[in-house]
């Protein structure tokens, strides 16, 4: 399965970031073999604004399945629930450690933003 993950670093021992729209880096993973590529998201954490409906977009474009991060604001959430991404909030830890939890089924799905935009 492709998990995009929000990430501090471009690796996969990285601290998932708890930023969404505005994270250093978005890991994608797949979940079996953990192959990785690692997007540069800084024009997006840069970003006056629109920042999580840009990172949203990237995500949704990708191919991804499931969306790894700290917090999600509520435009971001909504194109990404559009887009058929299954969303967990919450998630810290290493990326490599958030894509075990998912493997192992400890993550659970959020069915709302978790944070106020601009966060």
């Amino acid at each position: 399965m492709k998990i995009a993950v929000t990430a501090k670093e471009p690796n996969l021992d990285a601290e998932v970031d708890p930023r969404f729209g505005r994270a250093a880096y978005i890991l994608i993973v797949d979940s079996e073999t953990l192959d990785f590529e690692a997007v540069d998201n800084s024009e997006n954490a840069d970003a006056f604004q629109g920042a999580g409906i840009q990172a949203a977009t990237m995500v949704c474009d990708q191919g991804a399945e499931v969306l790894l991060t700290g917090y999600c604001g509520p435009k971001a959430f909504k194109v990404i629930e559009a887009g058929g991404v299954k969303v967990a909030n919450d998630v810290t830890g290493t990326v490599k450690e958030a894509v075990a939890l998912l493997n192992e089924g400890k993550l659970q799905y959020s069915d709302s933003a978790n944070a106020d935009g601009h966060w």
